[in-house]
C-alpha cells in the first residue's frame, strides 16, 4: 500500500466515537472569524512523501487549524503552533515558504514528513490512551514506508513517545530503559535515526515562556546539521527564521 492510499484510509476513519463527535461539533459551531467557512471536520492526513529524511510527530490537529483546513499545522491564528512549525521548517530548508494558511497556498515540505499521534482533534487537546492506541496503527504503517528518515522530531512528550511505541511495534530495537522525553534531548537510536525532543509549540507553552523561539529553532538547526546542507533550490535564508519569534 502506498502512502497516498494510507492517507485515504485515515481520512475515512471513524474508530473513535468521542473524537468523531467533537470534530464535527467544532465544525458546526465555529467562531465568528470562521463562520463563513466549511470545515474539513474529518481525520487530517499526514503531509509529505516517502522521500522524507526528517519526520515530525505531533499530538493532533488543532480545532480551528487542521480540523478546519484539512492539513497538518495549517490555518492557526498568528503565533499559533502552525506558524512556529512552518517558519522553523522553512528557515532550515525543509519547506518552500514560512507560512501555512490553507491547502493550495504553495506550502510544501522538502524531504520532510509531518504526522501525529492522533489524526482527529481531541477535546482540550487531551486524547485518552485508548484513542492514541486506536490511531497508532496508522503511524506503524507510515514508519514501514518512510525508509529514508534519519532524524525524528517529537513535538511534545506524546509525539516523542508515539514514535518510540511505533518503532517497537514495527520490530525496531528500542533501547531499554526506554528514552525519556525532555526538551532539547537527542537520542541516537540503534537503527541509525536521531530522535530529537522539543516542547510542543502550543500557545500554552509559547505564551508562558516555557518554550521560546530560540529554544524551538535550535531543534531544527540540529536536525539540519545532522542531515547536511539543504538542496540549493530549496534553501531559504536561515537568518530570517532567527530574526524574531512568530507573533
Amino acid at each position: 500500500m502506498e502512502l497516498r492510499d494510507l492517507q485515504a484510509q485515515i481520512v475515512q476513519c471513524r474508530r473513535c466515537p468521542r473524537l468523531v463527535g467533537f470534530r464535527e461539533a467544532v465544525a458546526a459551531e465555529p467562531p465568528r472569524r470562521h463562520r463563513d467557512e466549511t470545515y474539513w471536520a474529518r481525520p487530517v492526513p499526514s503531509l509529505g512523501d516517502a522521500s522524507a529524511r526528517l519526520l515530525l510527530v505531533g499530538l493532533a490537529p488543532a480545532a480551528h487549524g487542521g480540523n478546519r483546513t484539512g492539513r497538518m499545522f495549517t490555518g492557526d491564528l498568528p503565533g499559533g503552533s502552525g506558524e512556529w512549525v512552518a517558519r522553523a521548517l522553512h528557515g532550515y530548508g525543509f519547506a518552500t515558504q514560512p507560512t501555512s494558511h490553507a491547502r493550495g497556498d504553495g506550502f510544501q515540505l522538502v524531504q520532510a514528513y509531518i504526522t501525529a499521534a492522533l489524526h482527529c482533534v481531541p477535546p482540550d487537546n487531551r486524547p485518552t490512551p485508548a484513542e492514541i492506541a486506536r490511531c497508532a496503527p496508522y503511524l506503524h504503517e507510515e514508519l514501514a514506508r518512510l525508509r529514508r528518515v534519519r532524524v525524528v522530531v517529537g513535538l511534545g512528550r506524546i509525539g516523542f513517545d508515539a514514535y518510540l511505541s511505533a518503532a517497537r511495534a514495527v520490530g525496531l530495537p528500542v533501547p531499554r530503559p526506554r528514552p525519556r522525553f525532555a526538551h532539547g534531548t537527542a537520542v541516537e537510536l540503534p537503527w541509525g535515526v536521531a530522535l530529537l525532543g522539543t516542547y510542543h509549540p502550543s500557545r500554552q507553552n509559547t505564551q508562558t515562556g516555557k518554550l521560546t523561539w530560540p529554544m524551538f529553532e535550535a531543534v531544527f538547526a540540529e536536525a539540519r546539521r545532522r542531515l547536511g546542507p539543504a538542496a540549493v533550490s530549496a534553501v531559504p535564508v536561515a537568518r530570517s527564521a532567527r530574526r524574531r519569534a512568530p507573533q
